[in-house]
């Protein structure tokens, strides 16, 4: 029920004379609570009258739904003698555009929605996710089996679904995860499984860089590709060339202990992919320090759910539901709502101090502090990573100009013409399978560098 009152307010907007562009307070009204525009009055609510009033009723309800697709009451008043118009704009159930543009009022303001406010508002209005989509004219035959076997092995292993769901072909599979409609495939399962979404989705991907402080990076990388396949990646990534596990010996026992518990950083980045704004262009940026390690991801907090509330009382809807539930059948995730808890207990079992929590209306920041033992000691870490990745990127321009020679040249010839070992060429080569594949069975086939 609407509650009026004599001065303008969140209900209530006054214009002395009509302009065609008060359809833009129309269309705010109708996107929020609804409200009364009233014409021929002043700021103080007090009537000042309005010309043309008859031909204005002849022509605002016409203009109105022809203009806004909304059907409002406009009313012919008087007081004194000075007649005045009264424009009633019900809350509508769908989203209001004027001229392509969105409009919303808040408070006594009408403001115009963009960028993440109004993904947010279209989000709400329609009651659909922004992963329930559809993009025109995808074709699920034309994905790369690659994710589909990588979450037909883990759905396997998480027995969430069952076999006979798990094992048929891609196109079934998608449809038992909802991520079709009329043979088109959603934003869900494009992020999900093809190979380059970024043809569709700009920013689905994810940036990591080592710094030496916040103005200097010493290196960095990106992964790209199908969301199933980038988490394995980035771990990986994270854990053979960007973070040092300093050794230790328990009895004759060797420990290698890393700043930072995996199953934490894989949790939190997780997080990051099932509850990413993909519509902000952005990708998951990953900062390494020598002493910490930051996770930041664009995101848009549930209606209704305060950073408060989302930090400590664990509250969370995914705001990709359909990624959420993949992730979940594939058993990447367990339940919705306790991952920041779970990051917090594991960094405890770990040792760690408490990793920080940052949110805002547009983005959500996850910082790991190292182990003391780890960041009191590595002083050098910095210098030593880059030396590390010098070698690296040395015997990775050797293996690339042995294979431009002899594509089917074998891991222990690369290993003697570079003069390392075999264990190192097959480490180098799983850090560059983004660029150079191997096609063929056993030993039987050849190389690949993918452009």
């Amino acid at each position: 029920m609407l509650v009026w009152s004599s001065m303008e307010s969140q209900l209530i907007e006054y214009k002395e004379s009509w302009r065609d562009e008060y359809l833009k307070w129309i269309c705010g009204f109708a996107n929020a609570q609804g409200g009364l525009l009233y014409i021929g009055k002043r700021d103080d609510g007090s009537v000042c009258g309005v010309k043309d009033s008859k031909k204005l009723m002849e022509v605002l309800p016409n203009l109105i739904r022809d203009t806004l697709a909304v059907v409002a009451d406009v009313d012919l008043l008087d007081e004194n003698g000075l007649p005045y118009i009264r424009i009633t704009v019900d809350a509508s159930p769908y989203p209001v555009n004027y001229k392509g543009e969105y409009h919303y009022r808040s408070g006594s303001t009408k403001q115009e929605l963009k960028g993440n406010a109004l993904s947010r508002f279209l989000l709400k209005k329609t009651g659909l996710s922004w992963d329930a989509a559809v993009i025109d004219k995808t074709d699920i035959s034309t994905f790369r089996n690659d994710a589909f076997d990588i979450f037909r092995e883990q759905a396997r292993l998480s027995a969430r679904m069952a076999e006979k769901d798990v094992f048929v072909s891609n196109k079934m599979l998608a449809e038992k995860l909802d991520l079709l409609s009329d043979g088109n495939v959603t934003r869900a399962g494009v992020l999900l499984f093809h190979h380059n979404p970024e043809k569709w989705v700009t920013g689905a991907w994810i940036k990591i860089g080592f710094f030496a402080d916040d103005a200097t990076i010493l290196f960095q990388d990106e992964i790209h590709g199908a969301l199933l396949q980038q988490v394995d990646r980035i771990m990986d990534l994270l854990y053979t060339k960007y973070l040092t596990a300093p050794i230790s010996f328990k009895g004759i026992t060797r420990v290698e202990k890393y700043p930072y518990p995996k199953d934490a950083v894989r949790e939190a980045l997780l997080n990051a992919i099932v509850h990413k704004n993909y519509g902000s262009f952005t990708p998951i940026q990953i900062r390494v320090y020598k002493d910490k390690l930051r996770i930041a991801n664009d995101s848009i907090l549930p209606d209704g759910i305060s950073p408060d509330q989302l930090i400590n009382e664990g509250k969370s809807r995914p705001l990709n539901p359909k990624i959420a539930n993949a992730f979940f059948r594939a058993g990447y995730i367990e339940s919705w709502g306790r991952g920041i808890q779970e990051i917090r207990d594991m960094c405890k079992s770990y040792g760690n101090p408490t990793p920080d929590f940052k949110v805002d209306a547009d983005a959500v920041f996850v910082t790991f502090y190292s182990l003391a033992e780890i960041a009191g000691t590595d002083k050098d870490v910095a210098q030593d990573v880059a030396q590390d990745v010098a070698q690296d990127k040395s015997i990775e321009t050797r293996i690339v100009e042995l294979i431009k020679k002899d594509n089917k040249i074998s891991r222990e010839k690369i290993a003697k013409e570079i003069g390392v070992s075999k264990k190192t060429i097959e480490r180098q080569l799983a850090k560059m399978r983004d660029k150079i594949q191997f096609i063929g069975r056993g030993y039987s086939g050849h190389w690949e560098i993918v452009k």
